[in-house]
């Protein structure tokens, strides 16, 4: 199989949010969950995308895995590979975007990197180096109080700068509004300067596209979905992709079975979401409290769903307010309580799978790492959109047979997302 686009994904749900946009601007996409099994068939597709578990791990181990992935891509007649961020930029101080951003950059032989994680159609924009979501620079949005990355500086280009070995430049919207050769010069006398990773500037799609064309002719690039959109829309506009193979209808074949939701996102979005399914499903909202006490909370709530399961969908949520997160981070520590969670939410989902759930929504980014991970799914293609950056997913390769899967950004969605994702899955 050889492959036009190659991605690598620091996190499950970013990489379905991207895979979504690829596949809606004409690329056939298939999401693997890490480097694939030689064994494993994947359909013929344009694009891939590697989902991996690193935004938050030790840069060193990110660096590692970023880095096989590149190879196992360029492998595979990848020309280009992004590396997908998440919107809000949610990182330290000591990486992880810097230190990867600029392992890929060695490892595909340098050149200038156009990092941007703008993407309007769902409130991200980037000015003079700057990230607002919608009218708020980041730091002052609700969404700069990340569970394990928050984010209290807007100023990207000081952020990038403060993680990584080398100096950061900025492409701004003047040079970018006056299209490609323009960036072209910018990026010509930022190397001349010495600097050859430069944060940019996008307000609307059509400043994606610029930077999508540009993007294109250099080996690596780092953004969000926004930017994906704009390299695939120049794959297409380039007339190298091809007619044939796979399909989001063949994503959304039906599977059956029972269905069941569980979040462990705590943002404000999912609980609005909690709240809105609680009218018309069961939801059962576990102690986060108690289930990093011990294994008494999980069987509660498997013994729970078993008995309403067969009667419906279920949803089962370790989610908080932002409150009680931070006291029990105070008390247990963020990684020992947050790893505690997303072990809980994962066993759960795996005794759900065993029960004969084949349709599954989960929210939340490390929630749906823990999951699939425990559930061992190889791959997912890629099926048509429930909400901005959230599509239908169909597990390729899966032990457990084919299923239908939503993996939910905590902040993605709208306040009845749980049952339009359900509505799409037969």
């Amino acid at each position: 199989m050889a492959i036009l686009l190659g991605s690598i994904a620091d996190d499950y749900t970013g990489a379905s949010d991207l895979a979504n946009t690829l596949t809606k601007n004409g690329l056939r996409t298939v999401q693997t969950v890490g480097i694939p099994d030689p064994t494993l068939a994947l359909p013929d597709v344009d694009a891939v995308v590697v989902s991996l578990k690193i935004r938050s791990v030790p840069a060193p181990d990110a660096v590692t895995a970023a880095t096989r992935a590149e190879r196992w891509l360029r492998q595979r007649g990848a020309g280009h590979v992004l590396y997908k961020i998440c919107s809000t930029f949610d990182s330290t101080d000591a990486g992880n975007i810097g230190p990867v951003t600029e392992a890929l950059s060695e490892a595909a032989g340098g050149g200038s990197v156009l990092v941007t994680p703008a993407f309007p159609e769902t409130g991200r924009t980037v000015y003079l180096g700057h990230l607002f979501v919608g009218s708020q620079p980041l730091n002052e949005s609700p969404l700069k109080d990340h569970p394990l990355n928050p984010m209290h500086d807007a100023n990207l280009v000081r952020v990038l700068a403060r993680q990584s070995r080398n100096a950061v430049g900025l492409v701004d919207l003047t040079a970018i509004a006056a299209g490609p050769d323009a960036v072209k010069a910018k990026l010509d006398a930022l190397r001349t300067a010495g600097v050859t990773i430069a944060i940019a500037d996008a307000i609307f799609e059509r400043d994606l596209e610029t930077l999508g064309e540009i993007a294109l002719e250099t080996p690596v690039s780092t953004g969000a979905s926004g930017l994906g959109l704009g390299l695939a829309r120049a794959l297409v506009r380039s007339g190298r992709i091809s007619s044939g193979g796979a399909t989001t209808a063949d994503a959304i074949r039906p599977v059956g079975g029972l269905s069941a939701i569980v979040a462990g996102s705590c943002s404000k979005a999912t609980l609005r979401q909690l709240d809105v399914a609680e009218r018309s499903m069961p939801v059962l909202r576990l102690d986060p409290e108690r289930l990093l006490a011990g294994p008494d909370e999980i069987a509660t709530a498997i013994s729970w769903a078993g008995d309403r399961i067969s009667a419906g969908p279920v949803v089962i949520a370790a989610s908080a307010e932002p409150e009680t997160v931070s006291r029990l981070q105070s008390l247990y520590g963020r990684e020992a309580s947050g790893h505690a969670i997303e072990t809980a939410t994962s066993i759960i989902t795996a005794e759900l799978v065993q029960r004969g759930v084949r349709r599954l929504v989960i929210a939340g980014g490390e929630t749906s790492g823990a999951a699939v991970d425990r559930l061992a799914i190889p791959a997912f293609l890629i099926g048509p959109e429930i909400a901005p950056g959230v599509p239908v997913l169909r597990t390729v390769g899966n032990a457990q047979g084919d299923m239908l899967l939503a993996l939910k950004s905590g902040n993605f969605g709208g306040e009845d997302f749980f049952t339009a994702a359900l509505a799409m899955m037969r």
